[in-house]
């Protein structure tokens, strides 16, 4: 490594700016978090991101882009508003234990193109409200609008005074080299987007969060209304052309629904391909067995037109359903589409769809989440007791509810985490507790030790000595 080398030079401004940052007050923390967030939220300035992002990516919507822009800022901030992280935190004298927020230090966050402005804002500002500096490494196609979000979070920082070292990105065009030296360098590791990035976070030999793959499916019961479920299944699936790891790529219809929502769907925009549309479309969304990159986030009629569906329907189509019954590498309709595309499967009763979605995910997904519509209780508790997800989302629009929604309690994030069944290290979405290191001082409190019989009197009642 020489002097000149990039990474060590913004590593090292890094530690400075953070060194100093480390010292300030809640308050002034409170107001650095505030600057930046502002920065995304101001509208000229949302509308310029979002028009680079679309431009630059190729992907999704701007207006779209504008609103996750805006709705995720604006909730992180909400669930920001008031929380502690600098000095004590929490004082539990039953316990003994004070606990006191700490900085984790300079952070190396890895982002997408699919979310280029809302992803690099939603990190930066939790690494903020912990104290901490971050350095952005964004995907090619971010990293425009990556680098126009810092011009706006700089001028921002500037007026309350915070160094503009505090954020930083890795200069474009970067390389895996420059990569693995910034994680290696870093203190802590984030990486949101393809497997390779969260595969090599997890070498980095820094701690790390990565998340998980995203396949999403949703059961649909004969108790879900057909309107209102296709209502919300049609606005996740084409929010900015499914950009979101969080949208359906699968419903799983019991039989007793299946032709209402399939009419719902129709009325909704949602085209059901025949089975030589079908092979059409597979061979332009799969070529060589693989997703294009072309199809990626593009609209539907968009995808219509280049596979050559030529049927009046799809002129104004605002989705293409795709009937399957298989799953794997085979069916590849059966996986994640990252366009509005989305398979439906047809079952029997609710056992068959959760063995449905068992299979789905033993193929690709597990951990992320499964959605549901017109679920009781117990079904929606069968389902987070037995499928392998992180998430159970219940009569929602799922790409907004997994997220962070202002109607559920989850907090805002654009990273989730997958837990083990996903190759993740947590199961929660990625919050401002993740940038914290948290000290406890252990004070002495009366002895509570329990007698042998306390702890073994009821094995032994069972099960004798």
């Amino acid at each position: 490594m020489t002097d000149d080398d990039p990474v060590a030079t913004l590593i090292g401004r890094a530690r400075r700016a953070q060194a100093e940052y480390a010292t300030w007050t809640q308050e002034r923390v409170d107001a650095t978090v505030a600057a930046a967030g502002w920065a995304i939220i101001e509208p000229e300035r949302n509308r310029r991101l979002a028009e680079q992002a679309v431009r630059d990516s190729g992907m999704g919507t701007v207006e779209d882009k504008e609103s996750k822009n805006h709705r995720k800022t604006l909730g992180l901030l909400r669930d920001l508003q008031g929380v502690r992280t600098v000095g004590v935190i929490a004082d539990d004298r039953t316990r003994g234990i004070t606990e006191i927020a700490r900085p984790v230090g300079v952070v190396a966050a890895l982002t997408p193109s699919t979310n280029p402005a809302a992803t690099p804002a939603n990190k930066l500002i939790n690494a903020l409200k912990g104290g901490n500096a971050i350095i952005l490494a964004p995907s090619p196609k971010g990293a425009s609008t990556c680098a126009l979000l810092l011009d706006f979070v700089h001028a921002e920082l500037m007026k309350v005074g915070a160094p503009v070292d505090l954020v930083q990105q890795l200069p474009p065009p970067g390389s895996r080299a420059m990569l693995a030296r910034l994680m290696g360098q870093a203190d802590l590791v984030v990486a949101t987007g393809s497997r390779n990035n969260v595969k090599a976070a997890y070498e980095s030999g820094k701690p790390a969060f990565g998340v998980g793959a995203g396949n999403v499916a949703a059961i649909v019961l004969p108790a879900a209304d057909p309107a209102a479920t296709a209502a919300r299944v049609a606005k996740s699936k084409t929010f900015d052309h499914a950009t979101s790891c969080s949208s359906e790529n699968s419903l799983i219809v019991v039989e007793a629904a299946w032709e209402p929502l399939l009419a719902a769907l129709r009325s909704e925009g949602g085209v059901l391909a025949t089975p030589a549309e079908k092979a059409s479309l597979g061979k332009a969304l799969f070529p060589d067995g693989r997703l294009s990159p072309r199809l990626i986030a593009r609209p539907a009629t968009e995808i219509a037109r280049l596979a050559g569906l030529v049927r009046a329907a799809y002129q104004g189509c605002r989705f293409i359903l795709v009937s399957e019954e298989g799953v794997g590498p085979q069916f590849p309709f059966s996986g994640e589409k990252l366009s509005p595309v989305l398979t439906v499967y047809r079952v029997p009763d609710f056992d068959a769809a959760i063995a449905q979605v068992q299979r789905l995910y033993d193929y690709q997904g597990k951990g992320h989440s499964v959605g549901v519509h017109g679920a009781s209780a117990a079904q929606q508790l069968r389902l987070g007791l037995e499928l392998p997800v992180c998430r159970v989302i219940v009569d929602q629009v799922h790409c907004y509810a997994v997220g962070g929604s202002f109607a559920n309690g989850l907090p805002f994030s654009l990273s989730m985490g997958c837990g083990t069944w996903g190759g993740n290290s947590f199961s929660d979405n990625l919050n401002y507790r993740h940038f914290l290191n948290i000290t406890r001082i252990v004070r002495p409190i009366p002895e509570r030790m329990p007698s042998v019989e306390d702890i073994f009197g009821h094995y032994w009642r069972l099960f004798g000595k």
